[in-house]
């Protein structure tokens, strides 16, 4: 007879993603899994197929989630401008508020496993692309809208907003000042006008 799983595999993942997003990949043992999943090893490598497959599936749980909500963050704002900044101030203070100082588990996974890793590079350099296609996109609606003036390089400027949106992860992991960032964001919104 199989084994009845007495777990919900996806609070399971949610709760892994929280664990490597927080100590990264190298850092979180087998042990350190069993101990924070209060799963059984055996269960872990049958259901999600050991450490490595775990923290794959993890990561890309956190990229959908975090595309999803970003993407459908920016289609419900009206102005492209005040969007664009309630963003950034959103970013500013998730970054704050988070006590453990996690950042943002791309940068991290970024810093840790690149270079050296050719399959998490390229999985990076797709998450990036999607993120900066999604700027891109915003700001040519307010091109579009005639909020932005024509001729901008906004592929430039999608470019230089997700490095931003990233940098405020890194900076606020060491020295979280909000009045900084938001004179910085400021300065980097002025690109619109």
């Amino acid at each position: 007879m199989p084994k009845v799983k007495l777990f919900d595999e996806n609070l399971v993942l949610e709760k892994a993603m929280e664990l490597f997003w927080k100590k990264g990949f190298h850092a979180t043992s087998i042990q350190d899994l069993v101990t924070f999943l209060g799963i059984s090893r055996s269960s872990i490598y049958d259901t999600y197929g050991g450490k490595n497959a775990l923290f794959d599936k993890a990561f890309k749980l956190y990229r959908t989630t975090s595309i999803t909500g970003f993407s459908n963050f920016l289609n419900q704002q009206n102005n492209v401008k005040k969007g664009l900044r309630k963003l950034f101030e959103m970013a500013i203070e998730q970054s704050i508020s988070d006590s453990d100082r996690k950042g943002c588990f791309v940068v991290n996974t970024t810093t840790e496993l690149v270079p050296g890793d050719e399959k998490i590079q390229n999985i990076l350099k797709e998450n990036k692309d999607n993120f900066v296609t999604i700027f891109y996109e915003f700001l040519l609606k307010g091109e579009q809208s005639g909020e932005i003036e024509k001729g901008k390089d906004l592929k430039s400027i999608a470019i230089l907003y997700y490095t931003l949106y990233n940098g405020i992860k890194v900076v606020s992991k060491v020295q979280p000042n909000a009045k900084e960032l938001l004179r910085s964001i400021d300065t980097v919104l002025s690109l619109l006008d």
